[in-house]
């Protein structure tokens, strides 16, 4: 993350990608595959990098080695072809995004740094339950704990969105684009950017 400045001065903190160039590695259509999708590539690397499946998968598209493939959906006014090159520059300052990552990894962590907790007393005679979950369940009715009870465990590492960012900057010449505010995972991480689904300015009508 960093900050940038707008024209009246203001700090804007933002989170820089670097979005592309991606290729269309391959076209889903409705009649042929019963969705319509695209699947795009991105990061290229030296093929012995790649299963042999993949190398084939690029190589009959005459498409360079791509270390990363994922699959998007697909309006009915969008049209790709194979092989086309995806740069940052489908993006305007002003737009609203979604970006899907995986979080970072907290390993086992208890209740209080997992679900925020308020723990034990911290007076009254208590020793050993400040960061304690508590009661976790009654006795005779249910007799049981409830599915889903939080509890300590693994925390992060998971499939996160951070929905609806606002585009701040659109570097072209570097591939580079800046959204307002933090985005899932670690450094230098991977990262899908969407367009928003819950914006009102991109509210598509019922049947769209």
């Amino acid at each position: 993350m960093t900050q940038i400045f707008d024209e009246q001065g203001n700090a804007i903190p933002v989170t820089v990608i670097e979005a592309g160039p991606c290729y269309v590695t391959q076209v889903k259509t409705l009649e042929k595959d019963g969705y319509r999708a695209v699947q795009l590539g991105f990061e290229e690397v030296h093929p012995r990098r790649l299963s042999k499946g993949e190398r084939g998968h690029l190589t009959r598209k005459r498409i360079p080695a791509l270390r990363h493939l994922r699959e998007f959906r697909l309006r009915k006014d969008e049209d790709l072809k194979v092989g086309q090159r995806i740069l940052v520059d489908v993006f305007q300052v002003g737009d609203r995004v979604d970006i899907v990552g995986t979080s970072k990894g907290r390993g086992f962590a208890g209740v209080v740094k997992r679900h925020g907790f308020r723990g034990g007393p911290k007076t009254h005679g208590q020793s050993d339950r400040l960061r304690a979950p508590g009661s976790i369940g009654s006795t005779t009715t249910p007799g049981r704990i409830w599915k889903g009870q939080r509890m300590a465990g693994r925390m992060g590492g998971v499939r996160v969105t951070a929905q609806n960012l606002r585009v701040e900057l659109v570097d072209a010449e570097r591939n580079l684009l800046a959204v307002r505010g933090s985005v899932p995972g670690a450094n230098g991480g991977l990262v899908m950017v969407k367009q928003a689904r819950k914006s009102r300015e991109l509210a598509r009508k019922p049947g769209e």
